[in-house]
């Protein structure tokens, strides 16, 4: 028998009870409970990523930290976008990548804009000189409990242009940046193809991010570029407060009984990203706690 302590998935993150929680959008870290673990005292790099230059969209909490930490860990420097309203996030994100002793560049930027795309392409080219690792992590939901009829035009047209829109801008736009070896990272989800209604408009650019990532990666095979997914299924996140009525229930219906924490996200990525996973493109990494998926 190994001498290797390993734990139960079920049991790793013991919590009897999500407190009902509520946070205006985008939801801040330092106000939820039980505060979500990043891998902050857990992560433990190898060098995989070793002077990679890193962009990550929506890094300053939840998934997109937790990357941001991992990739610092193994030696990537990260620039990562924010919105104004998540700037005290992002500059606990950034000093947790340079604890790491790597570069952090935090760039405040909204994604629904093509020209804040451009900047934020043109800002990683300034301070990197180009681009190994795009992660579009980004996303915008907002839960609609009474059916398609709440879904305004308004709040229709933000949830596709920060998650379809931001992603197809910044990848078009860090191509010409991007040397063959490098990759592309979307964060698709669960939702993709097990659709809860009350995230109908959420599910629908999920899905399409599935059909983008798989397209694009047969297009930029040939230039020697990966392109690949992860799909997470329910993570504890500022954006659950921030966005679903209820989060005393938030991830128990999963087989593993919990919602996920961002750190348990962040291996998919860096594997995604390093030299281990050089003949996989067009992949869609499952990570749903279970939820069997196509």
């Amino acid at each position: 028998m190994s001498d290797a302590q390993q734990e139960n998935p079920v049991e790793k993150y013991p919590q009897p009870e999500f407190p009902q929680q509520d946070q205006p959008h985008p939801g801040l870290t330092g106000s939820m409970a039980p505060r979500p673990d990043h891998g902050e005292e857990s992560y433990r790099g190898s060098g995989r990523l070793k002077g990679r230059r890193t962009v990550i969209t929506g890094g300053d909490s939840g998934i997109g930290r937790a990357v941001a930490l991992a990739f610092a860990r193994e030696g990537a420097d990260v620039l990562f976008s924010h919105l104004a309203e998540e700037e005290k996030d992002a500059q606990e994100t950034a000093q947790l990548v340079e604890d790491a002793g790597r570069r952090a560049v935090p760039v405040e930027c909204d994604i629904r804009e093509e020209s804040a795309c451009r900047s934020l392409v043109d800002r990683a080219v300034a301070e990197f000189g180009g681009i190994d690792v795009l992660v579009n992590n980004a996303a915008y939901q907002m839960a609609q409990s009474e059916g398609i009829e709440a879904i305004t035009t308004e709040q229709f047209d933000r949830v596709m242009r920060t998650n379809l829109y931001g992603m197809f801008w910044l990848c078009k736009m860090s191509l010409p940046h991007i040397p063959e070896g490098g990759s592309i990272i979307n964060s698709t989800s669960v939702q993709a193809y097990k659709p809860k209604p009350h995230l109908l408009d959420y599910a629908t650019t999920k899905g399409a991010i599935v059909t983008f990532t798989q397209g694009l990666a047969a297009q930029l095979a040939p230039r020697g570029i990966r392109v690949n997914a992860v799909a997470p299924g329910p993570v504890w996140t500022p954006l659950i407060p921030a966005t679903l009525p209820d989060t005393t229930e938030f991830g128990k219906q999963s087989p593993l009984q919990r919602p996920a924490q961002p750190a348990e996200m962040a291996p998919a990525y860096v594997f995604l990203a390093s030299e281990e996973a050089s003949y996989i493109t067009a992949e869609i990494l499952n990570a749903t706690g279970g939820v069997p998926l196509p």
